[in-house]
């Protein structure tokens, strides 16, 4: 019964406060769909890479993510669309608090943002564990705060006990707003934490699986499923008639490119952080994108003429990648012979001379290193000067987020000129190479990602 991605069935998982249980109930939705049958669109609200990695092990399907701060809320429609192809079902987990957005931007980039511009209702999940009644004058509050946000039922979660429950259930009578779940405390679904949230589905993945199933089992026993797809199926076309986001020119799959481009990307447990996107764009630009793991493989792939290297850990794993001597001179050898390479926060460290006192790739003379120090935000960035990756004066919007510091901050030829939180330049370009922190969507401005093929084709 696959559906038209315009009107496809949809519900937006949001909370009153990061820490109520989102991600705990839109994975477990998401999977609990799935057992019954359904093809399922995975969404993540905001810049979050990690949670995505949960949502596909739950649906089988790529995780994808909306954030109308990186790519402009014109794209938001557009994206989802793309997403949902196929699928008889979209579940969207939203970011931090239903209306909490990019600092000082009003509602941009917030859940509630997000579910307008899908024309989608919402469903909150209410940490209920240290109230009663007072739950009905908080979702009173938030299904009223904006009439543009259809706030269409209530998921009770960290519920102590039956008595518990009828006492939030009497509350919330008067609400008009009905109790679609309540859900019991329970440790089996929780999921390991570090310094920059949860760990990544590719670290854990045998206890990854098991933590997604004990989601979809407690949503299965505590949720009303049948009353929750009413609800996604009560949404109607996405709102302004937006067409499915495409790249450029669409990737057809085939084995190689047909002049045998291969662009590199690095993937494994040190390098989770990327956006599907990203490839469907290297690919529709005519490269074969290629994930290795810098982990483990001791070369780069055959063919390669341009690397990216995204995001992720690489701070808890540098002894392995320090280890990887013939890797580490691989990358080296490629960025000095002039071939484009993009890096991105973890792909910045690795590409510097040291990371923690262990030995990376040399290519930046830069050191970094670990500080107790978190950097978190959203950036604008103008280009400072051509690159593989974009030319002089190119606007862009990043996101920031590690505890690391590279020393210096900026090469002779920065990447990035940053206007908030102060105004500086930041990372990296030389030869091919162009290394930042900020992390970017290219979908936002496609040309990136031609200009960048076009470069290894030349180079």
């Amino acid at each position: 019964m696959v559906t038209s991605p315009s009107s496809v069935p949809r519900l937006v998982v949001a909370a009153p406060s990061s820490g109520s249980g989102k991600t705990t109930v839109a994975t477990g939705l998401m999977a609990a769909f799935a057992t019954r049958g359904l093809a399922v669109s995975p969404h993540k609200v905001g810049p979050d890479y990690i949670d995505p990695g949960y949502h596909a092990l739950a649906t089988g399907r790529t995780g994808r993510n909306l954030d109308a701060y990186l790519c402009g809320p014109e794209l938001i429609a557009p994206l989802f669309l793309h997403g949902a192809r196929g699928c008889d079902l979209a579940v969207v987990e939203g970011v931090m608090g239903l209306y909490d957005g990019a600092a000082g931007e009003g509602e941009l980039a917030s859940t509630a943002q997000v579910a307008k511009l899908l024309g989608a209702p919402v469903v909150l999940v209410v940490d209920a564990s240290a109230q009663s009644r007072s739950v009905a004058a908080l979702v009173h509050g938030f299904a009223s705060w904006d009439p543009g946000v259809r706030i269409g039922g209530v998921i009770l979660n960290k519920v102590g006990s039956d008595r518990h429950e009828a006492l939030l259930r009497e509350a919330l009578e008067s609400c008009g707003v009905p109790v679609l779940g309540a859900l019991r405390r329970a440790e089996p679904v929780s999921t390991p934490s570090r310094h920059l949230g949860l760990v990544p589905v590719a670290e854990r993945r045998a206890a990854a699986v098991d933590s997604v199933a004990a989601m979809a089992d407690l949503v299965v026993r505590g949720c009303d499923l049948d009353a929750l797809e009413a609800l996604a199926r009560s949404a109607g076309a996405v709102p302004g008639g937006s067409a499915p986001w495409t790249p450029d020119r669409p990737a057809r799959p085939r084995p190689q490119s047909p002049d045998g481009l291969v662009v590199a990307v690095a993937g494994g447990e040190a390098f989770t952080f990327s956006y599907a996107e990203h490839a469907e764009l290297l690919a529709a630009a005519g490269a074969e994108v290629v994930t290795f793991d810098p982990l483990r493989d001791e070369r780069l792939p055959e063919g390669t003429r341009g690397l990216v290297i995204g995001g992720g850990f690489p701070e808890v794993y540098a002894g392995e990648l320090s280890a990887n001597e013939p890797l580490r001179k691989a990358v080296a050898e490629l960025a000095y012979s002039g071939a484009p390479v993009a890096a991105e926060c973890a792909g910045l460290l690795y590409l510097c001379r040291e990371l923690d006192g262990q030995p990376m790739c040399g290519v930046l003379d830069a050191t970094a290193r670990m500080t107790e120090r978190l950097t978190l935000g959203y950036r604008d960035a103008v280009a400072v000067g051509d690159s593989a990756l974009a030319a002089a004066g190119t606007r862009m919007r990043g996101h920031e987020f590690h505890r690391t510091v590279v020393e210096p901050g900026a090469g002779a030829a920065p990447a990035w000129g940053v206007r908030a939180p102060v105004r500086r330049v930041e990372g990296f370009v030389q030869n091919g190479v162009h290394a930042s922190y900020l992390h970017m969507h290219w979908a936002s401005e496609p040309g990136v990602a031609r200009r960048f093929v076009e470069r290894c084709r030349t180079s």
